[in-house]
């Protein structure tokens, strides 16, 4: 099984100095979508990713799977912990571990909803 990384979190504070920082690097598309959350394009096409507001700088990929439960037992059995259970947000599932040192990785299992 290959899954692709998908999505990514880039977090720290302030807010405002994250988006200015990125916009003005890279030209990133940044839309604040709420206090301490901001959607990333990083344009032609590339990957999409969210500025969020936090006390702890950290920077956390988001990798595509295709069974959620699955993915999440298979990184357990090689040694990473559930940080953060089975969630919807409304747009995905997704569920957070820690590789054996201590990385953060987003699973990511899209949504389906009826049309």
């Amino acid at each position: 099984m290959t899954s692709s990384v998908v999505h990514f979190d880039i977090a720290g504070e302030p807010e405002s100095d994250q988006h200015r920082f990125y916009a003005e690097l890279f030209g990133w598309q940044v839309a604040s979508q709420g206090p301490g959350y901001a959607l990333v394009s990083t344009g032609d096409g590339g990957l999409r990713g969210a500025l969020v507001e936090s006390d702890a700088p950290s920077v956390t990929i988001g990798v595509a799977v295709d069974d959620l439960d699955a993915a999440i037992g298979r990184a357990a059995a090689l040694g990473g912990t559930v940080t953060m259970p089975p969630t919807d947000n409304g747009w995905v599932v997704k569920a957070q571990v820690t590789d054996p040192a201590g990385n953060p990785v987003t699973l990511i299992q899209s949504v389906r909803r009826a049309p």
